[in-house]
C-alpha cells in the first residue's frame, strides 16, 4: 500500500513538472512573440512616420511647382497679347510664337503634318473662343456661323 501511494504520488509529481514545464515553455514563447511583434510595431510606426511626412512634403512642393507653372503660363499669355498688340512687331511675334509651338507639337508628334496640326489647334482655338465670345456683350458678339467659317475644314 505504501509502495503504490510512492507510485501514485511520484506519477502526480511528474505530471506536475510536465505541466509546469509546458506552461513555463508557453509563456516563454508568449513573451518573446509579444516582444518581436513590439519591436515591429515599432519599426512600422516610425516607417509609417516618415512616409507620411514625405508625402507631405512632396504634396506642399507640387503644389508649388503647379502655381509657378500656373504664373508663367499666365505671364507668358499676358507678354504674348501685349506684344501682339504692337502692330507690326505683333505680326512678327505671332508667326514666331507659332513657329515655336508647331516645332513642340512636332516633338511630340514626329509623323504629324502641318495641317493635323492646324486643325488640333483648331478645335482647341474653337472651345476658348466659344468661351472668350460669350463674355463679350451681345452686340459685339459675332454670330456662331461666321466663327465656324473661318476655321479649317478637318475630316480627321
Amino acid at each position: 500500500m505504501f509502495e503504490t501511494k510512492n507510485i501514485l504520488w511520484s506519477n502526480c509529481l511528474l505530471a506536475l513538472i510536465k505541466n509546469t514545464t509546458f506552461l513555463l515553455i508557453m509563456c516563454a514563447t508568449l513573451a518573446i512573440s509579444t516582444a518581436s511583434l513590439a519591436v515591429k510595431t515599432v519599426g512600422l510606426s516610425a516607417q509609417v512616420a516618415g512616409l507620411s511626412a514625405s508625402a507631405a512634403s512632396a504634396a506642399i512642393a507640387h503644389r508649388k511647382e503647379l502655381a509657378s507653372a500656373i504664373s508663367r503660363a499666365k505671364a507668358k499669355a499676358r507678354l504674348r497679347r501685349f506684344v501682339a498688340a504692337i502692330p507690326l512687331a505683333g505680326i512678327a511675334a505671332v508667326g514666331e510664337f507659332e513657329r515655336r509651338d508647331f516645332l513642340a507639337w512636332q516633338e511630340e508628334n514626329p509623323e504629324g503634318s502641318f495641317k493635323q496640326y492646324s486643325c488640333e489647334i483648331a478645335a482647341l482655338s474653337a472651345e476658348v473662343l466659344d468661351e472668350v465670345l460669350q463674355e463679350l456683350p451681345e452686340l459685339a458678339r459675332p454670330s456662331p456661323e461666321r466663327v465656324l467659317s473661318m476655321l479649317p475644314e478637318c475630316t480627321e
